[in-house]
């Protein structure tokens, strides 16, 4: 959990009318929540300045910078901290106040429960815009504690409470269409969690949306008597959808070449890489946009929608808009249909239409991608091969490679794998060696030993061979799985498994 919380679980009209208390918090949806890490985080880049001074509609902001500004005031251990803490946010702040916040809900969400916010993940495994502030983590652990941050919260959690009440509504009601329209099955996921938080200590408005492998998170301010109800559905769409397309690796490789159309379309860099992502956001433009509503007035906003989205460089949001049209007349859900809709796609007619669009100059920033850690070429290439879309794979490392942004030993050891599984053992031995010389990471050094080991035991060399295990033993990777490998290679010349 993120620090002390109350929640409110969304499920079906069935469910909450038919099933017991624990039947419905285990088949849950989204989840509604407050937290007080998250409030803690928020609460200290005020004292620092985030977001300005709050306007007439944030009471509650302006309440909590002036009891926290009296008890800074009172406290010289408060003071210090203090100033330490905001000599950190100005060194990081970012130029407006969407990524200034964004990059603290990042380390909010891999954060534990006060007064310690222990870290749920390893410092390497934190998404990069989270890493940029992980000094913050100690700084807020003296200031929690100097400051009387748990009192403050104490006194607002009722406040915090009543905004749960009342919005879970509006949030059921939307869950509630969109399932309908998507034909979706009552219960939730089992493994998965999609949670909103409420945090009005950030600016009103202001959506952050984050995807950590299965779960997603959202962070969203108040605005008023309102909440940003379209940026909600748009995240539990992409909850719904993506696993969906993930789940299809063969019919997204028959959709990469479509990739070359949008190079030059204003959109992120993620969706340039990744044809999965967007297919994705194209299908959940095409659902937005179906779900304006009835009549000619609805018509003409579905199709400037429709427009705006292919103009932006999400060039399958046509196609699956006449999808729809056809899906709302059946019996079968999103989830059924889309396999037919990806196999019938045809990718030389979607091409034309993309070559035929003129893009915009710029897009509006999607919810996820606007607040999410960038995806490198290296991170597409990675999921690429996973998906075992070796020349993809292949072309995204190379590029990262050529381009040298990113992180040159990542992409050899890509590129090596990639010609592991090719079968091509010169050019894997030759990128393993390359990855020894200039990887800084000791478990990717330590890896390239291993398969280098490998490689020398099939071609009946086992002195060479014993040097790259103990050069993997040596390379400071000391997780069990790495040594494992190491120790048994060193033990036995390695013999491939059977087929």
């Amino acid at each position: 959990m993120l620090g002390r919380v109350s929640r409110y679980v969304f499920v079906s009209l069935a469910c909450a009318l038919l099933a017991a208390p624990a039947l419905a918090q285990q088949t849950a949806k989204v989840t509604l929540d407050v937290s007080e890490t998250i409030f803690s985080v928020a609460a200290a880049i005020n004292q620092c300045g985030y977001g300005g001074q709050p306007g007439p509609g944030e009471p509650m902001r302006a309440q909590v910078r002036s009891e926290l500004a009296r008890a800074v005031a009172a406290s010289r251990p408060a003071q210090t901290v203090s100033a330490e803490m905001c000599a950190f946010y100005r060194d990081h702040q970012q130029a407006d106040s969407a990524r200034d916040l964004a990059q603290y809900v990042s380390l909010a969400l891999e954060m534990g429960d006060p007064p310690r916010f222990d870290l749920k993940v390893k410092e390497a495994d934190l998404p990069p815009d989270a890493n940029y502030v992980l000094g913050f983590v100690p700084l807020l652990q003296r200031f929690y504690q100097a400051a009387g941050l748990h009192r403050i919260w104490e006194q607002h959690r009722a406040e915090y409470e009543g905004l749960i009440e009342r919005f879970h509504q509006p949030v059921a009601d939307m869950l509630v269409r969109t399932d309908v329209y998507l034909k979706m099955p009552i219960s939730g996921y089992v493994g998965r969690q999609f949670t909103v938080y409420l945090e009005p200590m950030a600016v009103p408005g202001q959506v952050n949306a984050r995807n950590y492998g299965v779960d997603y998170f959202m962070v969203v301010s108040p605005s008023g008597e309102s909440l940003p109800i379209d940026g909600i559905r748009h995240t539990y769409l992409h909850f719904i959808i993506d696993p969906l397309m993930m789940k299809r690796p063969v019919a997204m490789k028959r959709l990469q070449p479509l990739l070359d159309a949008v190079q030059t379309a204003p959109l992120d860099d993620s969706y340039k890489h990744d044809v999965s992502l967007l297919a994705a956001e194209s299908l959940i433009r095409a659902v937005e946009a179906r779900l304006e509503g009835a009549g000619k007035a609805a018509e003409a906003a579905r199709q400037r929608e429709v427009n705006q989205a292919m103009a932006e460089g999400f060039i399958l949001t046509r196609y699956f808009f006449e999808q729809l049209t056809k899906f709302e007349e059946g019996p079968e859900s999103v989830r059924a249909a889309l396999p037919d809709w990806l196999y019938y796609l045809d990718v030389g007619r979607e091409r034309k239409r993309a070559e035929e669009t003129q893009f915009a100059a710029r897009s509006a920033p999607d919810v996820m991608s606007a607040s999410r850690p960038k995806r490198g070429l290296l991170d597409s290439a990675e999921e690429r091969l996973r998906a075992g879309d070796l020349i993809s794979a292949q072309k995204l490392a190379q590029r990262a490679l050529d381009e040298n942004k990113e992180d040159a030993g990542e992409a050899l050891f890509i590129l090596a794998e990639v010609a592991t599984q090719n079968k091509d053992i010169k050019g894997a031995r030759d990128y393993f060696e390359r990855t020894v010389q200039v990887a800084k990471s000791p478990h990717l050094v330590a890896w390239s030993h291993i398969y280098l080991g490998r490689i020398f035991d099939l071609q009946a060399e086992r002195d060479q061979a014993l040097q790259h295990y103990k050069a993997a033993l040596a390379a400071g990777d000391n997780t069990p799985e790495t040594r494992a490998a190491a120790e048994r290679g060193l033990q036995e010349p390695y013999q491939p498994r059977r087929q």
